[in-house]
């Protein structure tokens, strides 16, 4: 499609696939989607991104990102029939982290059906150089039918300067306040002089005061302004796969851990080759799993399979929220790791498993994101999948001893010798050395 022309789309769910090519020197880049009424949002939870990967509607959601052959996308599903009456609009944007659009080969924003794969339009973005952050396209209400719009508008002012523009309130980093000047020393006191001696007192009949009258209730505080959007975050590479959570500040309260996945229609690696069945959303059931050790020498394994789901108050101190059988919820499979008692930690492994629905990772796309209380969240893709695995190792969070927590990113394939469970495999990997029993949900 040329800049400005617009094409019918239909009313469903569809895919929305921000697109470049990947190589040295190119900065990473994020879609992101916000819902305006009358041109502006209506409040900060009109912005799906990175940070705020779903739309409470379920209209919009941020997938993340895939990097397939040096072609890398970001994706975001929009269910156009779950857009509340009140939204016109729903803008398609992009951001730079790291560089300008200029070193952004290729960038391109597709829209197909989710359910058919049917590519509906197309805009290939040229000419970009200093911007940050652009409109690629967006979706509008048209009498009663929807329609897609190549935009390409581009923004200097990154994310930040984008997302202000259609009424988001961003947080901004604290400064520390300037140093007040010494305050000059006060004049010196004049001598005091002594009063005259006091005439003897005199007594009084008492006076009885009435009680002051009863003072109206205060009025009631006004609720607190929603905090603002954190546009910062860590991305984990092959280049750059660790970061430290204590120097982050993530140090205390609550870790999340999301795996969000889907699913193509057909499989291209080791399962197209081995003609398998195709895996859909309605019947490929992955696991999200952590082996833990504890600074005392106590392991084992937080996961679904025999109802393992773990404990955020007492040891291990490690919750599996569900367990998620299909991937089409917006919240995925989550862990949560208590990090007020980071002290009792050694090491966590979480990994991820097929229990049924497919052979292998082959054509998964999934992302990994790890959310602390406190401080910036760290996410990261897993790569492409090219042999038969069953079993991936996602994050290993390691206590250093000295009280740091670190996040490794693993991203690693397992492939299970005949007769051997994906959690053997994963133990054996990473010299957990624990027993196993069959188990079933």
């Amino acid at each position: 499609m040329p800049k400005g022309s617009n094409t019918p789309v239909p009313a469903t769910a569809l895919r929305v696939e921000v697109g470049w090519r990947s190589g040295p020197g190119v900065p990473d880049t994020d879609a992101s989607a916000l819902l305006l009424t009358g041109g502006k949002v209506r409040s900060d939870d009109d912005f799906v991104f990175y940070n705020q990967p779903a739309h409470a509607s379920g209209a919009v959601r941020h997938e993340g990102k895939r990097d397939a052959g040096g072609r890398v996308t970001d994706t975001l599903l929009v269910d156009l029939t779950r857009v509340e009456p009140g939204i016109e609009t729903v803008i398609l944007a992009a951001s730079c982290d790291g560089g300008t659009f200029g070193q952004v080969p290729d960038l391109y924003i597709e829209v197909e059906d989710a359910g058919t794969g049917t590519v509906a339009a197309r805009f290939d973005s040229a000419g970009a150089t200093s911007e940050t952050a652009f409109v690629l396209g967006e979706f509008y209400r048209r009498q009663g039918a929807w329609k897609f719009r190549a935009v390409g508008q581009g923004y200097s002012s990154g994310l930040e300067g984008l997302a202000t523009d259609y009424g988001i309130t961003v947080d901004e980093p604290r400064q520390a306040a300037p140093t007040a000047p010494p305050a000059a020393p006060p004049p010196a006191a004049p001598p005091v002089t002594a009063p005259p001696p006091a005439a003897p007192p005199v007594t009084a009949p008492p006076v009885t005061v009435p009680p002051p009258p009863a003072a109206p209730p205060a009025p009631a505080a006004p609720p607190a302004p929603p905090a603002p959007v954190r546009l910062t975050k860590v991305t984990l590479t092959k280049a750059a796969p660790s970061v430290s959570l204590t120097k982050q500040g993530g140090t205390s309260g609550t870790l999340h851990v999301n795996l969000n996945w889907q699913v193509r229609k057909q499989f291209s690696g080791w399962a197209g080759k081995l003609g398998r069945p195709v895996a859909m959303h309605s019947d490929l059931d992955l696991d999200l799993c952590a082996l833990y050790e504890l600074a005392d020498g106590r392991k084992g394994v937080v996961q679904a399979l025999g109802n393992a789901f773990g404990a955020l108050h007492q040891p291990p101190y490690i919750h599996l929220d569900g367990d998620d059988r299909t991937g089409a919820v917006s919240t995925g499979e989550n862990l949560t790791v208590n990090l007020d008692h980071k002290q009792q930690f050694r090491r966590i492994l979480v990994f991820v498993t097929i229990y049924e629905g497919a052979r292998s990772f082959a054509d998964l796309h999934a992302t990994v994101t790890l959310q602390p209380q406190f401080g910036a969240p760290i996410d990261f893709s897993l790569d492409e999948c090219t042999v038969p695995s069953t079993v991936c190792a996602l994050a290993l969070i390691t206590n250093t001893g000295g009280g740091e927590l670190v996040v490794q990113r693993e991203a690693r394939y397992l492939v299970p010798e005949r007769g051997v469970s994906p959690q053997r495999t994963v133990d054996y990997a990473y010299g957990w050395g624990m027993n196993w029993t069959p188990g079933r949900k």
